[in-house]
């Protein structure tokens, strides 16, 4: 590091004041390095590695010229490794140790830490048919003028953990910022409910929204479906149901980080194994108690293996560097674009399989949010706003 610093003198063009650097890397990219004030220590610890290794990433300029150092800073977003972190300190006990109910309550328990995320116009919760009986849903209602393009969502989780209500900063997150009415529709989870319960669930809630829209508030017709992780893959299913069986009309899919495929040989689940919350054991678990083995080509559960993808939605698929199931993601968004779907496929570099939902405490998720909320609107027609009569 002292090194480092008397190289930074050379091109300090006022000795004995402190350089102020703009974090332009060479390639002109924005570099940003954002602390919470909680965090102070992880922040110097993030700007002493930088120095440690030449000002990597910086543009340096001064009386003897300028100074470039170009390349990768940190390849995990610096809020995302503070988080991870800060977990690890917490030395959190493994969901995939525990049994089932105790880990729904370790989940639920660390869901109710998190911020609220963004107020929306109104929430109303009610029920729907499911398959087999009454599934709970969360109504999420922007706060401008109706009515409005609805969004079908279901919740991450595995198949096993979760419901209606804990993604609730997400889904009030997207429903802001894509000005669209949201459902967040429960489905019963494994290994009470095994493959392809969830499935039977997610294809009657979509069908039930869609015969009633405008009931809910919302446009007929103008009707998404978006999910993260395993309800990504649910989402998926549901596009390729929808197509096959002549309904409901769905506009379009947007999957964050989903789950599409059985097949764990992948290199993912080998370089993104642990240490990023959801680890190859975990997901190991989630398929054991949801689905056997026997039957994970089927497409239902890994709609990759679908043997026509033509004729889908167009989607926006969101994949996460630091994932075990980041190449199946990838996967399915090459498998969409080389079957004609129209699909944005987002690499969300430096994060993990969580980070892009953790409303209001990963600040670097905000623009991948962002641009799932922007693929919502685009795909979504616009009404024509009657003219009125002369």
């Amino acid at each position: 590091m002292d090194a480092a610093r008397q190289r930074l003198r050379r091109y300090h063009p006022l000795p004995g004041r402190e350089l102020v650097v703009h974090g332009r890397q060479c390639a002109g990219q924005a570099t940003s390095f954002s602390a919470l004030l909680r965090s102070l220590d992880f922040y110097r610890a993030s700007c002493d590695e930088v120095v440690a290794r030449d000002y990597l990433g910086f543009k340096l300029s001064g009386q003897e010229g300028s100074m470039c150092n170009d390349g990768v800073v940190r390849r995990l977003q610096p809020d995302v490794e503070m988080v991870l972190m800060e977990m690890a300190a917490m030395d959190l006990p493994l969901m995939e140790s525990m049994a089932v109910p105790e880990a729904r309550a370790f989940y639920t328990q660390l869901s109710a830490t998190r911020p609220p995320g963004p107020d929306v116009g109104e929430i109303v919760d009610g029920v729907l048919p499911g398959a087999t009986g009454d599934l709970a849903y969360r109504l999420y209602l922007p706060p401008t003028p109706g009515p409005h393009p609805v969004v079908v969502y279901f919740h991450g989780g595995g198949w096993v953990v979760g419901d209606a209500v804990s993604d609730d900063p997400l889904c009030r997150d997207l429903c802001v910022r894509s000005d669209a009415i949201l459902i967040s529709a429960n489905y019963r989870h494994a290994p009470e409910h095994r493959f392809p319960a969830a499935v039977d669930d997610a294809m009657a809630a979509v069908r039930w929204v869609a015969d009633n829209a405008e009931a809910l508030g919302g446009q007929p017709g103008q009707l998404a479906v978006c999910g993260w992780s395993a309800g990504g893959g649910l989402a998926s299913v549901v596009c390729q149901h929808a197509r096959d069986m002549d309904g409901p009309h769905i506009v379009g899919q947007a999957l964050l980080t989903p789950s599409t495929d059985g097949d764990m040989a992948r290199a993912s689940f080998e370089e993104c194994a642990d240490g990023y919350r959801l680890t190859t054991p975990l997901v190991r678990w989630f398929f054991d108690h949801y689905i056997d083995a026997a039957d994970r080509s089927d497409p239902r559960f890994a709609p990759l293996r679908a043997a026509d993808l033509s004729g889908l939605p167009p989607a926006i698929v969101v994949t996460a560097e630091f994932d075990p199931i980041r190449d199946d993601g990838d996967a399915y968004a090459a498998a969409l674009q080389a079957a004609g779907v129209p699909t944005e496929h987002i690499r969300a570099r430096g994060h993990t399989h969580m980070s892009v939902t953790m409303v209001d405490v990963v600040v670097s998720g905000a623009p991948i949010r962002a641009r799932i909320a922007d693929a919502l609107r685009g795909f979504f027609v616009p009404t024509r706003t009657p003219e009125p009569a002369a």
